[in-house]
């Protein structure tokens, strides 16, 4: 038997695979992919470009012209570029306005959060009935807006309302809770309060559901009493949950108008006036609408609420690279 015989012959190459190498079918597959994201992002980004770039442009456009009702329907309005801005700022409303924003917002913070976390806590630990108690706690959440400022305003009437009645029950006599200039912010605070404790109450005992439950049989076994794990335990690893809803309950406490429109209309004598209230009485309050100054006091609330936003990022990167 010869050496030829007992060798087989060689395979013959796959001419269809060396047609195409590998280096040239992997761009291929990556524009596929490429074009699928795109696709996917498509809608969102639309959605981002009509309700929010469009509107923002819109608000720079109306603050840098002089947009009568006549200006606006004609388009034919003056430029006065900085003018609007200037004369916010001059206006003896704005300092007044900064002030009675900063009394509402960390007030109403301040207090949801404490009672929202007081309460993730105290139904961290299910009991009988504890489903319903949270469900009839979401109920300020689910009522309409008007419906909540239109109780609240029933409920502080200083002739008529059941707050004042008990208090006259207990020898306190009645607080002209809406009228007077010394107790209009306490009353609004206290009706966004009811308002912003359902949201608290949410996100943080579902941030207190993540927090492992052998960490507090630790503690137990250790000697550590309730507020010795609260602090030790809770509070840290909450961390996060709470910075999110802070930010989150601050930009939505800025922007509150009805509940202080349908109370007070800002008054009286502008003290529960916030930015939100005068950007809003500026173009739809009684009298013929100011639609620029409405919308430099609008973008100068933006300008706030993005302060805040990238402070809120630069200490959340920071915890991230620690």
């Amino acid at each position: 038997m010869t050496l030829s015989s007992t060798l087989s012959p060689a395979p013959a190459p796959d001419t269809a695979t060396m047609s195409v190498p590998p280096e040239r079918r992997r761009p291929a597959r990556l524009q596929g992919s490429r074009w699928i994201a795109v696709g996917f992002a498509a809608p969102l980004l639309v959605y981002l470009v009509a309700f929010y770039v469009y509107p923002l442009i819109r608000s720079i456009d109306l603050s840098i012209h002089d947009y009568t009702v006549r200006a606006f329907v004609q388009g034919n309005a003056e430029f006065v570029g900085l003018q609007n801005y200037i004369d916010v700022v001059t206006s003896p409303l704005f300092g007044q306005a900064i002030v009675n924003t900063a009394v509402f917002v960390i007030g109403s913070l301040v207090f949801q959060y404490a009672i929202g976390l007081a309460l993730a806590v105290f139904f961290r630990n299910n009991f009988r009935l504890s489903g319903v108690l949270r469900a009839l706690f979401l109920v300020p959440w689910l009522l309409p807006l008007i419906v909540s400022g239109s109780t609240w305003s029933w409920m502080l009437n200083s002739d008529n309302g059941i707050v004042n009645a008990a208090l006259e029950a207990f020898g306190i006599g009645s607080i002209n809770w809406l009228t007077s200039p010394d107790t209009a912010m306490i009353a609004v605070v206290i009706a966004n309060i009811w308002l912003g404790i359902p949201f608290n109450l949410v996100i943080l005992y579902s941030g207190l559901q993540n927090i492992p439950g052998d960490l507090y049989e630790a503690a137990s076994l250790d000697g550590a009493g309730g507020w010795r794990q609260f602090w030790s335990i809770t509070f840290p690893l909450l961390r996060p949950v709470s910075a999110i809803t802070l930010l989150l309950g601050l930009v939505y406490t800025l922007k509150v108008v009805d509940i202080i429109w349908i109370m007070t209309t800002g008054g009286p004598a502008n003290a529960t006036t916030t930015l939100a209230i005068w950007s809003y009485r500026e173009a739809f309050g009684t009298g013929q609408p100011d639609l620029s100054p409405a919308a430099a006091v609008g973008n100068v609330l933006i300008v706030i609420a993005l302060i805040f936003g990238f402070f809120y990022l630069r200490i959340q990167r920071r915890q991230e690279n620690s």
